[in-house]
């Protein structure tokens, strides 16, 4: 019998926040040019529609909508967000990105990072949230 292999997963968290839309736009590139399946993953979420509200949104901000060309299969974890991701990402072939929001990067956030860079097995990619400028009339 033949079985075909999971392919390569990219693994994302997704909150909404500044870090995780630049993270999100990076995990669609890669999954794009590695043709791996992109995996948002969203945590602590009260319901599956309150997940699929904030993931709609997220991909509508970060790349214009649900991106055509690469197979997405979210996840909702009940659960603490860094175990989730780690198990999500799976083995050596995968890829985990995470977003950072520079100065802002709270106290939970920088948890999260630090238990996926502990206990993954593949490489994670913190990927940091635009800078804003602010430009107004003087």
């Amino acid at each position: 019998m033949l079985v075909m292999a999971e392919r390569v997963r990219v693994v994302v968290g997704v909150d909404g926040s500044p870090g995780s839309l630049a993270a999100l736009r990076r995990a669609v590139v890669e999954a794009a040019g590695r043709g791996a399946v992109l995996v948002p993953l969203l945590a602590g979420q009260p319901s599956e529609q309150a997940a699929r509200r904030v993931l709609d949104a997220a991909l509508r901000h970060a790349v214009g909508g649900w991106p055509g060309g690469v197979v997405v299969r979210p996840v909702v974890a009940a659960g603490a967000a860094g175990p989730a991701l780690v198990a999500a990402a799976g083995g050596p072939d995968g890829l985990l990105l995470l977003g950072a929001d520079g100065r802002r990067h709270h106290m939970r956030g920088a948890r999260t990072e630090r238990y996926c860079r502990s206990h993954a097995r593949c490489p994670v990619l913190a990927v940091r949230a635009p800078e804003t400028v602010l430009t107004g009339a003087a």
